[in-house]
């Protein structure tokens, strides 16, 4: 059992990462944590303890609850409004300009982790304006059929970035997706499949925690202990502002940074225009 001063020791650290990679997973900060040598790599002597110390500093306020992200909880219902005047001063933040509407080319992000949605949905959604496809695992087929027939109305190449963990789950969700993408969406479509992490070169250049594949998920064990030596990482070990960069840099491929700016000033004039209009020029 961990002594008061290496508690206190353990908080501190919490506190720090969660600062730093804000929004971050619990599941993220235990590795950020085991990366520091500050618990062990193990689910019920590492995790829990992290877990119950991030509990115990949100409640105490040391940690805001914003900063630890869950995106396996939903609420569903509608927005609601008192009035239509309270609705008008809310819509400086709810329109949003299609930034992509006239770009040569279209990109997905796909990610295997629904928990790690709130840490990549600032960068996906809010600063890039796209669509974010959470899989929870391997897609079910009216997913995937849905997302084949979105891709059939472009007319243009898109883009299908996906992150998952690096083991053969992850491995066979990356190739489903591929298949079933191309199997759908028909040949006249113009697809790009990559699979961006977790990969060999990430493991190693940031030293990522690995554990030993499960053997229940192993289901051709001497290929994958040949080809990734038998292994696994899951994709909440990446440091949550690499991930982020990591898909930032994705996009930028297929956007000018300085054209999707020019947006962000038209989106904003047009958010003041539409405000000044149904609030009778008083926004």
């Amino acid at each position: 059992m961990a002594s008061r001063t290496e508690l206190e020791a353990l908080d501190a650290a919490l506190v720090q990462i969660a600062r730093t990679y804000a929004p971050i997973t619990v599941r993220g900060a235990f590795y950020q944590a085991v990366n520091r040598g500050l618990v062990p790599k193990d689910a019920t002597k590492g995790y829990r303890l992290v877990q119950r110390r991030l509990l115990k500093l949100r409640e105490s306020l040391d940690i805001p609850y914003g900063w630890i992200t869950d995106g396996s909880r939903t609420v569903y219902g509608h927005a609601r409004y008192r009035d239509a005047d309270e609705f008008a001063q809310t819509v400086k933040t709810r329109y949003r300009q299609d930034y992509w509407s006239e770009a040569d080319e279209y990109v997905e992000i796909w990610i295997e982790k629904d928990a790690l949605a709130g840490v990549v949905m600032p960068v996906v959604v809010d600063e890039f304006g796209l669509d974010l496809h959470v899989t929870r695992g391997f897609a079910s087929v009216t997913y995937l059929q849905a997302a084949a027939e979105n891709i059939m109305l472009e007319e243009r190449p898109v883009y299908v970035y996906l992150f998952t963990d690096y083991d053969p789950a992850g491995m066979n969700i990356a190739d489903r997706v591929e298949q079933e993408l191309w199997e759908r969406a028909g040949d006249d479509c113009m697809i790009h499949v990559e699979r961006v992490a977790v990969t060999p070169e990430q493991i190693r250049a940031y030293d990522l925690p690995t554990r030993p594949t499960k053997q229940s998920r192993r289901k051709s064990p001497t290929y994958y202990e040949a080809t990734h030596g038998g292994v696994s990482v899951e994709l909440d070990a990446m440091p949550p502002d690499v991930l982020r960069r990591t898909i930032r840099e994705r996009i930028e491929r297929h956007m000018d940074p300085w054209r999707l700016e020019q947006m962000r000033m038209v989106e904003r004039e047009e958010r003041d225009g539409l405000a000044r209009l149904l609030t009778g020029g008083s926004a």
